[in-house]
């Protein structure tokens, strides 16, 4: 084979390289699509959802350093964060900030007060009344009084009755967050009739995949593409 034959593999190497490294760069320090896993934010995000975070307005990691670059500004109440859980530091969440530090949260009978203010909810948040997270337990319909100490902000997810957040794990530290949701990118709604694989049985694979296959057009959620959330 000639020198250009090779000459034109490499260049093309090179080009692929310099693509993944420089898409790496821009998932850890620009912007970042996450999915959404579950129902914690309905019905302003739902499962299915994938949104974009921008990662510069709170300032940027670098990538393998530990240096954050100068934020454009901090977490607001009303923004919709994404962060890594304070529980673990890995898994990544994404809640709406409702408080930030020195503000007094509470909850009293499912209405969110701060400082002492009752707060208007988010225009899709609704109350379903999921026995997962009792009202028995104190923080989910009461909690609080509570002052969001420095560095941290109080993070709620907008199904307020079935969301795990700051009422039961306590306030997320600023070094932990990593954007502000700008917009949904596209929406896949889940598919409940699908096939579910079972390994003992290998016929459901194929199965599967055939289900995922033809159902995909249809559960693509057309109106929430690239919508922007609030």
């Amino acid at each position: 084979m000639s020198k250009n034959y090779f000459s034109g593999i490499a260049d093309y190497g090179k080009a692929l390289i310099f693509a993944v490294f420089f898409a790496f760069i821009l998932k850890t320090t620009v912007v970042e699509a996450y999915g959404i896993p579950s129902s914690s934010m309905e019905d302003t995000l739902l499962i299915g959802d994938l949104m974009v975070s921008n990662k510069i307005i709170y300032g940027a990691k670098i990538p393998f350093t530990g240096i954050r670059l100068p934020a454009i500004r901090k977490p607001l109440p009303g923004d919709i964060i994404t962060f890594k859980f304070p529980g673990d530091g890995m898994t990544d969440y994404v809640k709406r900030c409702v408080a930030i530090e020195g503000q007094i949260v509470e909850v009293r009978d499912k209405i969110l007060y701060v400082d002492n203010v009752p707060m208007d909810e988010p225009e899709f948040s609704k109350h379903i009344d999921d026995k997962t997270y009792p009202a028995a337990s104190n923080r989910r319909d009461n909690f609080g009084p509570f002052r969001v100490p420095p560095g941290t902000v109080f993070a709620m997810g907008d199904n307020r009755d079935n969301s795990h957040d700051s009422r039961f794990w306590g306030p997320v530290p600023l070094e932990l967050i990593e954007g502000k949701v700008m917009f949904i990118q596209w929406s896949l709604a889940p598919d409940s009739t699908a096939t579910t694989i079972d390994l003992a049985d290998l016929s459901t694979i194929p199965a599967s995949m055939w289900d995922n296959v033809t159902g995909f057009i249809g559960r693509i959620r057309w109106e929430r593409t690239v919508k922007d959330v609030d």
